[in-house]
């Protein structure tokens, strides 16, 4: 138990100082199932703002991580980790982002069995369709049939390497063909399903790429405007008429009248069809 492994000294010393026939217990458990709030995010959890990247959302996504049921090796330690720890067993609970990397993978594992020909940065794009979930909780089902999605391409990342300073040289290690760095190009352009924006002092506009991994259909958009932020999106619709096609649309951010940003401000952009519901956080930053 964590309590007794993180006090393993304290706990004796006091029991043998009050009493002279110290006991304890443990009552049955059980599952609870639909309790809400559920998920909730784990206190230890890694959380944003990103300080490396301040135009990119940490996390992307979250996935369960907390007293997750693993298998255990049986010869090495004892379930706490502690050298008086003799126990010995084939299976233990354990938390942290060591847990929640084997779902992700997992489900990226089966994605690809469904969709061999996306490609591997795409799966990441169901996903992420503010600062402590991401995009929310992983959900396998929905994102086996996402309808959209932000799909990078190996020029995003030499686009987003040229916006830090590599040259034509430094870009070789990343590529076999020659590139040409754009002669502008902002992070905030970087295709990445969620949009982040800082310094907003007036007016920005950034520009998404979607494509559409699903049947034909027209979807609409809908914005969750952040607190003092009026957003605009421009089509108001993408007609999509066939499997892999690609469409692009930009969002412009600008300050409410008579708005001062103070703080961090969150908001939600959804494309939709009626079926499937693609949806980026938005962020804005003041700083």
């Amino acid at each position: 138990m964590p309590t007794f492994a993180n006090l393993e000294h304290l706990i004796p010393e006091r029991l043998k100082g009050r009493y002279w026939d110290p006991w304890a217990y443990i009552t049955n458990v059980r599952t609870e199932l639909g309790t809400k709030p559920a998920p909730s995010m784990a206190s230890f959890s890694s959380r944003g703002p990103n300080i490396l990247e301040r135009s990119i959302l940490k996390p992307d996504i979250t996935a369960p991580g907390v007293r997750v049921i693993v298998a255990f090796t049986l010869a090495a330690t004892g379930p706490t980790g502690e050298d008086y720890d003799k126990r010995r067993t084939a299976f233990n609970t354990e938390s942290g982002t060591s847990m929640s990397c084997p779902h992700v993978s997992g489900i990226v594992g089966l994605l690809k069995s469904l969709h061999p020909d996306c490609c591997q940065i795409g799966y990441h794009d169901k996903w992420a369709t503010p600062f402590a979930y991401g995009a929310g909780h992983v959900q396998p089902n929905r994102a086996a049939d996402p309808g959209l999605v932000y799909d990078l391409t190996v020029n995003d990342f030499l686009n987003y390497f040229c916006s830090h300073g590599y040259t034509a040289k430094d870009l070789k290690l990343f590529t076999d063909k020659p590139y040409n760095s754009p002669k502008s190009f902002s992070l905030t352009n970087f295709n990445y399903p969620s949009i982040s924006v800082v310094n907003l002092n007036d007016t920005i506009t950034v520009t998404r790429r979607v494509k559409n991994v699903g049947s034909p259909g027209k979807y609409y958009i809908h914005v969750r405007e952040p607190t003092g932020v009026l957003v605009s999106v421009e089509p108001g619709n993408l007609e999509f008429k066939k499997l892999g096609e690609e469409k692009t649309f930009k969002v412009t951010f600008k300050l409410a009248p008579k708005w001062k940003l103070s703080s961090d401000a969150f908001g939600i952009l959804t494309w939709s069809d009626g079926k499937h519901f693609v949806r980026s956080p938005l962020v804005v930053r003041p700083y």
